[in-house]
C-alpha cells in the first residue's frame, strides 16, 4: 500500500522499521534509541505528524541557522485595550523574559512618558542576556531619547503604505521618506542597531514601499527590515510570496516577522516567513496586543519545536510560569483551553480519551497529547469527572478513593455524574464525587 504511493517512500521506511521496533522493544534499549532518535516526530517529549519531515515537504525548507525572538509585549502589548503597566510590571515582565531566554527585549517607547523612559534606561544597563531595544517613530527626537537610555538598538517605524499616510497621518508622501532617511542616518551615527519598521506594510503598494527602502537604505541605513502585517490581514500562501519578493530585492537586509492575530493567521504566517529566510520573530507573550493581538510566543515556539525539529534556545518547561506571570499582571483570563498554556488542557474529561490516558500510562503519554504536559511547565494529564465522563473515568476515580462497586453500581454513579455535570455545567471536585458516589451506592 506505501509503496504504492509516488514520493512516500519514508512512509514504506518508517512502517517497517516501526514493525522492528515493536518485535524488539521489550529487551532492546538501543533498538529503541536508534528508532527514536531517527524519528524527530517522534521524540520522547512529543509525537506530532511524520508528512511534516517528508522530503517532499522539507525539500524547499530555508530556515536560518539561528532564530531570535524579539518580545514586543512591554511595547506593543501593551497597546492591548486596557492594559497598562507600570515601572514595577515591566521590570518584572522583562526579568522573566531573560530567564525563559528571549534574545531580544523591546523595552518600550521612551517618549511615551517618563515612566517608560525610565523603565528602558534601567533595562538597558542591566547585563542580564537579552539585547535591549526602545521602539521610535522616524524622528530625531526619538532617537535622541532611545541614545539618552543606552539600548543596544532601536525599532524605527513610519507608516508604508500611501492609502494610509494620505488618510490616516494626512501627510505628504514624500514626508514618510525624508523622515525615514534622516532618523535612520542619525541612529545609525549614534551606534544604534536599526531596523526599520514600515507600519501596513503588507497592504501597501510594493513598488512604492520598496523604493522607500531602497531609498531609505542608500541615503539613511538599515540594518534590518521588518516585515510588518500590522492589520494580520495576509494569507499564509501571500505571505510565502511577500517574503520571497522582499528577500529577492533586499537580498542583503535581515528580515524580521512582525504579524498580528486578526484572522488568527500570526503563528502560520510567521513560520511561513521563518521557513523562506526571516531571522526574527517579533511577539508577545500570550499574544497580548492590540485588538486581535501580537504573534503568541509561546505557540511559535511549541510549534517550531515538535512540527519542526526546530530549538532556538527558549526554555520551554518555562512558558507556562511565564504566561501565567504575565496573565496576572495583565489583569487577564487566559482561556482554559489555550494552546500550551491553559488550565485544562490536560484535563480529559471525554470517555473515550480518558480511556485512552489511562491505558497508556506515562511512558505513551504522547499517544494521548501531542506533547508532554511537563515540556511546557505544565501538570501531568488527568482523567476527570464532568457530564461527558465515561465508565472508566468514574472506575479510576472510584479506584482512588477505594470505594468499592460492581460494574452496574459503578454505571449508576456514573449516571449521577452526569445529571449533577449537566445541572452544575462544571467539573466535579474529588470531595464532590465521593460524597455523590457514597450517596449513589448507600442508596
Amino acid at each position: 500500500m506505501f509503496a504504492a504511493v509516488e514520493g512516500y517512500s519514508y512512509i514504506r521506511d518508517f512502517s517497517s522499521r516501526y514493525e522492528r521496533y515493536k518485535a524488539e522493544r521489550s529487551g532492546a534499549n538501543l533498538m529503541e534509541e536508534s528508532f527514536m532518535t531517527d524519528t524527530p516526530w517522534k521524540t520522547d517529549g512529543w509525537h506530532t505528524s511524520p508528512r511534516n519531515f517528508a522530503p517532499e515537504v522539507t525539500k524547499e525548507w530555508k530556515f536560518p541557522e539561528n532564530i531570535r525572538i524579539h518580545d514586543v509585549t512591554l511595547r506593543d502589548g501593551e497597546q492591548q485595550a486596557g492594559l497598562a503597566y507600570n515601572y514595577d510590571d515591566k521590570i518584572r515582565i522583562a526579568e522573566g523574559l531573560a530567564e525563559v531566554g528571549v534574545h531580544r527585549i523591546e523595552a518600550g517607547m521612551p517618549v511615551v512618558s517618563p515612566d517608560d523612559a525610565k523603565v528602558v534606561a534601567e533595562l538597558a544597563k542591566r547585563d542580564f542576556g537579552p539585547k535591549v531595544y526602545s521602539f521610535a517613530r522616524c524622528m530625531v527626537d526619538d532617537v535622541k531619547r532611545a541614545v539618552d537610555a543606552g539600548v543596544n538598538g532601536v525599532i524605527m517605524e513610519v507608516p508604508a503604505s500611501p492609502h494610509l499616510i494620505e488618510k490616516g497621518y494626512r501627510w505628504e508622501l514624500d514626508r514618510a521618506i525624508d523622515l525615514s532617511i534622516e532618523s535612520t542616518k542619525f541612529a545609525h551615527e549614534q551606534g544604534l542597531e536599526v531596523v526599520f519598521f514600515p507600519i501596513d506594510f503588507t497592504r501597501s503598494d510594493l513598488h512604492w514601499v520598496c523604493d522607500l527602502i531602497e531609498r531609505v537604505g542608500n541615503e539613511g541605513h538599515m540594518d534590518g527590515l521588518a516585515l510588518v502585517d500590522t492589520m494580520g490581514a495576509t494569507s499564509i500562501h501571500a505571505m510565502q510570496f511577500f517574503v520571497r519578493t522582499m528577500k529577492n530585492r533586499f537580498p542583503d537586509i535581515p528580515l524580521e516577522a512582525h504579524f498580528h492575530m486578526d484572522f488568527g493567521m500570526g503563528v502560520a504566517n510567521t513560520i511561513m516567513a521563518l521557513s523562506e529566510g526571516v531571522e526574527v520573530i517579533q511577539s508577545t507573550v500570550l499574544g497580548v496586543g492590540e485588538r486581535a493581538g501580537n504573534v503568541p510566543m509561546e505557540e511559535t515556539v511549541m510549534a517550531l519545536l515538535t512540527l519542526y525539529n526546530i530549538d532556538i534556545g527558549i526554555k520551554t518547561e518555562k512558558l507556562k510560569w511565564l504566561a501565567d506571570m504575565v496573565a496576572e499582571i495583565s489583569k487577564i483570563q487566559i482561556p482554559s483551553n489555550r494552546p500550551i498554556v491553559g488550565d485544562k488542557l490536560f484535563k480529559v474529561e471525554s470517555g473515550i480519551i480518558a480511556t485512552w490516558l489511562l491505558n497508556c500510562g506515562y511512558e505513551d503519554q504522547t499517544e494521548v497529547v501531542p506533547f508532554r504536559p511537563s515540556l511546557v511547565g505544565q501538570a501531568e494529564p488527568e482523567a476527570v469527572m464532568g457530564k461527558g465522563s465515561g465508565i472508566d473515568n468514574c472506575k479510576h476515580w472510584l479506584a482512588k478513593f477505594q470505594i468499592e462497586a460492581s460494574e452496574e453500581q459503578a454505571m449508576e454513579v456514573l449516571m449521577a455524574v452526569k445529571m449533577w455535570g449537566l445541572e452544575h455545567k462544571r467539573l466535579m471536585t474529588e470531595e464532590e464525587f465521593s460524597t455523590l458516589a457514597k450517596d449513589v451506592l448507600s442508596n
